[in-house]
């Protein structure tokens, strides 16, 4: 009698990287972890009796058990779950540009703001406010997965080839992601789920786990009557900075700020928050543009009375004016906006202005 062929998981109408046995990416937003993207495999929709978009997926080096035997399984919804984001083979990354950093066995957005020596740079991340060293093979070029493609896409030249498997289906062996890309980390490490301490891990100062090197960030003081920017970490305002003054210093870095536009519930005066240091901004210079924007060009668009970090995604010509669609990667949505309500975006980093603008990458290097 011969043997049985080996049977595959049977195929569902949902797009590639859903099929049962995809290795995928799985994000989160549980606090401490916006913007980092782990690796895992998903195996099957969800069970339930009602028609859902949830999916049953296993991670690659997050486990419930101590001893690492036993992979972590969730379940997660479609919006949180993409293909392995696809990565040129060579690459010489530049200052300014948008990157992801492999950190904690997951995937870090993030902004290089150094290029030092021998294949390092220093990366800054947003959202934890922090910025750490890493080399090359620890970083791959920051893209969305939008509406089913890359964006960017993946460079294709006579230096960088990709299988068709993979760029069109994302479908890369989870090895040779991580071969590439992977830190050198402690194993010892073992992560648990419930352990937001040490399992999926928010960026923390503590780098035994990565080999890198924490560059602590310069604290900016501000004076009563200076005018600023804050941003928020609740939900719904990710990405959002919304201008004002300050009221007063309250020690230890924190400060009583008023807002210019919110007020408060009853209308009978301007909106007063407390804000830490990390939070606060100076007011961004402005930035003359000589050219329109450009498609992938980072901006804040000033929506509901606050800038809104995002990426033009579409440049719209008309013969009267020329409008833009930016998407917002926080809440996954598209709007259009008019040149006059956007500017480039800018970070404050340790003092300094850096911008991630495709358009100014070349004038910024020459200014260093």
């Amino acid at each position: 009698m011969s043997k049985r062929k080996p049977t595959r998981a049977p195929t569902t109408d949902d797009p590639p990287h859903l099929q049962p046995g995809s290795q995928i990416e799985i994000s989160s937003n549980d606090p401490g972890f916006l913007g980092s993207w782990y690796t895992g495999v998903l195996i099957k929709r969800a069970p339930s009796k009602k028609p859902n978009n949830k999916f049953v997926v296993e991670y690659t080096h997050l486990f419930e058990d101590e001893a690492g035997t036993k992979p972590l399984r969730e379940t997660a919804d479609a919006v949180d779950l993409r293909p392995p984001a696809p990565r040129e083979k060579v690459r010489k990354f530049k200052f300014s540009e948008e990157v992801d950093a492999f950190h904690n066995d997951g995937w870090w957005e993030g902004v290089i703001t150094k290029e030092l020596e021998n294949g390092r740079f220093h990366v800054y991340f947003k959202r934890s406010k922090e910025q750490l060293e890493f080399g090359e093979d620890q970083l791959r070029l920051h893209r969305e997965w939008i509406k089913g493609a890359w964006t960017p896409p993946l460079e294709e030249d006579k230096h960088v080839k990709e299988s068709d498997e993979v760029v069109t289906e994302g479908k890369m062996d989870y090895n040779q992601v991580v071969a590439r890309g992977k830190l050198e980390c402690d194993n010892t490490a073992i992560k648990k789920k419930d352990d937001n301490s040490a399992s999926k891990k928010k960026l923390k100062s503590d780098l035994a786990a990565s080999g890198g090197k924490f560059e602590s960030n310069e604290i900016t003081k501000y004076r009563e009557g200076e005018r600023v920017e804050v941003t928020s970490d609740e939900d719904g305002f990710e990405g959002a900075w919304f201008t004002g003054t300050i009221v007063k210093a309250l020690g230890k870095d924190r400060y009583l700020f008023q807002y210019d536009c919110l007020r408060t519930d009853d209308d009978t005066d301007f909106l007063k928050e407390k804000f830490d240091a990390l939070h606060i901004r100076p007011c961004p210079p402005e930035i003359f543009m000589a050219d329109s924007f450009q498609k992938l060009d980072e901006v804040d668009a000033f929506y509901l009375d606050g800038w809104w970090v995002g990426v033009i995604s579409k440049v719209l010509n008309s013969l009267s004016e020329t409008n833009y669609e930016v998407y917002f990667k926080a809440t996954q949505e598209e709007m259009k906006f008019k040149y006059s309500e956007l500017r480039i975006h800018q970070d404050w980093i340790n003092g300094k202005w850096v911008t991630a603008s495709k358009a100014l990458k070349t004038l910024l290097q020459k200014e260093r």
